[in-house]
């Protein structure tokens, strides 16, 4: 069983909150990614779990062929609202509906650490990228560098004890866990940088409204009620709260590039 069957239902249950909030906290990875690496007209690129498609628009002013693929349908409908020309589709990251070697760009923004084998998702990335194609994956940084982990936290008390091993945040950022996998899996890694992330919300509801958005939080009102969540989060939010009233978290998302060997079939 892969990573649809678990997250595919925790993740569409604030669809325009994740959207319109939380999912633009990424941006400043997105930027990054756009800038360092060259996309044209003729780029075909692949978003794996893409949301509600806020890269995919992005990317879209650079070039028309644009995949996402993600395991949550409401979110899939709203990046298809938000990018008519582009095309989305439900699926499984371990299991890509794609014939081998059919993109260029192949993307994974906080996405491969959610995989129940994190590998397999990998290796599908490998497989349906075109020899000399590249890879993005976008994960937290380490848990000191990302004030957020002390939401996270929060969230995790209210969560079910999970199995050994089980995918979350940071299941990829320590000891370079990520990158063993990718060197393993077959790519060569071109480029590995943390960069900040700041996210700033106007105001305390704006800020739990997108933190409550997250899969995670909707397993943890699952287990425990919405009560419960929304006062342990409006406490673990509190040392966040700016004098203006902004809610800030400073964190750091680690980018790495990697490229398919040309010799890969």
């Amino acid at each position: 069983m892969g990573s649809q069957a678990i997250q595919g239902k925790l993740w569409g249950q604030r669809v325009k909150h994740w959207a319109d909030i939380q999912e633009p906290t990424g941006k400043t990875g997105y930027n990054f990614v756009l800038e360092d690496i060259s996309i044209n007209a003729s780029t075909a690129l692949l978003d794996i779990g893409c949301g509600s498609g806020y890269f995919c628009k992005m990317a879209s002013k650079l070039t028309q062929q644009i995949t996402g693929l993600d395991a949550t349908p409401e979110l899939i409908a709203e990046a298809q609202n938000r990018v008519p020309q582009a095309n989305f589709l439900v699926g499984e990251m371990e299991e890509l509906p794609f014939n081998d070697n059919s993109f260029d760009l192949v993307c994974g923004f906080n996405s491969f650490q959610y995989a129940a084998h994190a590998k397999n998702a990998l290796t599908e990335a490998l497989r349906v990228l075109n020899p000399g194609g590249k890879l993005v994956a976008m994960i937290w940084g380490n848990k000191e560098d990302c004030e957020a982990a002390s939401y996270l936290k929060a969230v995790g008390g209210l969560l079910p004890a999970p199995p050994p091993g089980a995918a979350g945040p940071f299941a990829l950022s320590e000891n370079q866990l990520l990158e063993n996998l990718l060197e393993e899996t077959g790519f060569k890694i071109i480029n590995n940088q943390d960069i900040p992330a700041i996210w700033d919300y106007p105001d305390t509801p704006t800020a739990l409204n997108g933190l409550m958005s997250a899969g995670p939080v909707a397993r943890a009102i699952e287990n425990v009620g919405f009560e419960k969540v929304y006062s342990t989060l409006t406490e673990a939010i509190k040392p966040y709260e700016q004098a203006n009233g902004r809610v800030v978290y400073h964190n750091k998302f680690r980018i790495i590039i990697a490229s398919k060997s040309t010799e890969t079939k």
